[in-house]
């Protein structure tokens, strides 16, 4: 795990923070699988809300140089993935986040403390 991805980690969750994002959860996973190092899941209370989450986390990392490799889910944002390579962002409403569960198909992976990035 690099120092970069934590880095993108942690601004991946400002930019959530900015918007409030409810309920944001970093899991690193780079002790479990090859996909990424960091999942990090947080809730929306509506497609707008998640959007403008999506829209702010890509924004900031872009501007850092950290482009979105894909985007899914954005226009029905019920659930919306963005991939950041090393750091992968998923953004839920309440009733997805509780049917996916992803913190629990994951919890091999460590959850870190948002305070500690």
């Amino acid at each position: 795990m690099s120092e970069e991805s934590r880095k993108m980690a942690k601004m991946a969750v400002e930019a959530l923070e900015d918007k409030k994002a409810e309920d944001i959860k970093v899991i690193d996973i780079s002790n479990v699988s090859v996909i990424a190092d960091y999942f990090i899941i947080a809730g929306g209370n509506n497609s707008s809300q998640i959007q403008a989450l999506c829209d702010n986390v890509e924004e900031k990392l872009g501007r850092a140089g950290f482009p979105a490799r894909q985007t899914e889910g954005y226009e029905t944002a019920n659930w919306v993935l963005l991939d950041f390579g090393d750091v992968i962002v998923h953004v839920f409403d309440k009733e997805n986040r509780l049917l996916y569960d992803l913190e629990r198909i994951w919890r091999d992976g460590v959850q870190i403390p948002v305070e500690e990035l």
